[in-house]
């Protein structure tokens, strides 16, 4: 509620019984409009109650008996003064309202609407992004990193290809030689030395 009070939208609770309303709420409302409450329960004694501590006292008129004296037509009423402060209660008669049944015409629709203190303020549409849409962009972006990220380790771990794959057996073989060449060498010199040495003695 004070919420949407705060964008100049008002809200508007209708019951036959204030005990319906939260406390809370009766506390944040700035019009109000009482009619008759007849209290024949406990409990209709308590919303007559109820209601009568919620208006702004008025000297000379005692609001909880006001209540189940009102007639047709009759209301207990306190708005907003022009510095927001509940005006004091005053029992009133209540202007009938007038209507019709058939809808505003487009010209009748738009002179209202220019007419209002609110025109300039809310007829534009602006389309802000919404936090969902930030959250989904930020997702989306996770998602393509992480796909990029998994398609560099898959290219990391491929197979070499065929020309890599013969250089490298024609390396091991050409290693594999040479050290089997350097292997023979060295092991007739060392067993050389040892036989020809037996024979000199």
């Amino acid at each position: 509620m004070r919420l949407i009070r705060s964008k100049g939208v008002g809200v508007y609770f209708v019951t036959q019984n204030p005990l319906d309303v939260p406390e809370t709420v009766l506390g944040q409302l700035g019009n109000r409009v009482q009619h008759a409450l007849r209290a024949f329960t406990p409990r209709d004694q308590k919303a007559v109650r109820s209601a009568a501590e919620t208006f702004r006292s008025s000297p000379g008129l005692d609001v909880t008996k006001a209540i189940t004296e009102l007639g047709v037509g009759e209301a207990l009423v306190s708005v907003l003064d022009a510095k927001g402060s509940p005006t004091p209660v005053e029992r009133a008669l209540i202007f009938p309202p007038h209507s019709r049944l058939t809808p505003l015409t487009p010209d009748e629709r738009a002179g209202i609407i220019k007419a209002s203190v609110l025109y300039g303020h809310y007829e534009k549409t602006i389309d802000r992004e919404s936090a969902y849409e930030m959250l989904k962009a930020r997702a989306v972006r996770g998602k393509a990193k992480e796909q990029a990220a998994t398609a560099g380790k898959r290219r990391a771990a491929e197979p070499t290809s065929e020309t890599t794959r013969i250089f490298g057996a024609m390396a091991k073989s050409a290693a594999h030689a040479i050290g089997s060449q350097i292997g023979r060498q060295i092991i007739r010199g060392v067993l050389g030395s040892i036989l020809g040495g037996g024979k000199r003695r």
